[in-house]
């Protein structure tokens, strides 16, 4: 099976230190860089979908302290992403979301939602997991700090046992 870690804002500020999002609950960065760690050893591919991107980019430009570090190493994993640079996903499969009728049906999703809190941001990260697990024999893991956001992580595939004849 092929994993696909899809990295949330939440993770991924605490993941580069930014401050006064340096944490996410209980979770620091010991925890995010050991849970990344561990899924890179295990060969999963990492992604970080747009909603992602220009939230921690919001976050690192109105935080305290030496942004320029941070921002530097942001811009080095939206890079990696765009190259596709190991274990980094194309951030190009990303693309078809947001154009036409794909953006028009995440906009009613999330309208249906709002009442539930449930961002804009959000509905198109579940449409990015959704999109990975629709991949043959692939595992989509949400890493966030947002349980509500975490409840619409694609279920995994069960495994059916082959029959003996």
């Amino acid at each position: 099976m092929r994993k696909i870690l899809i990295i949330d804002t939440s993770i991924l500020c605490v993941w580069l230190q930014v401050p006064g999002k340096d944490t996410c609950g209980l979770i620091n960065y010991v925890d995010v860089n050991e849970h990344i760690e561990a899924a890179i050893h295990e060969g999963a591919t990492l992604a970080l979908p747009l909603a992602t991107i220009i939230e921690t980019g919001n976050h690192i430009s109105q935080a305290s302290g030496d942004k320029f570090a941070i921002a530097k190493d942001f811009c080095e994993l939206i890079i990696a992403t765009i190259e596709e640079t190991s274990p980094w996903a194309a951030f190009s499969h990303q693309s078809g979301f947001w154009q036409g009728d794909s953006f028009k049906k995440l906009l009613i999703k999330w309208q249906e939602r709002v009442n539930t809190n449930h961002s804009l941001g959000d509905a198109s990260i579940v449409d990015v997991a959704h999109f990975y697990a629709e991949l043959p024999n692939t595992i989509v893991e949400i890493y966030t700090g947002d349980e509500g956001l975490k409840a619409y992580q694609p279920i995994r595939p069960s495994v059916i046992p082959r029959r003996r004849k």
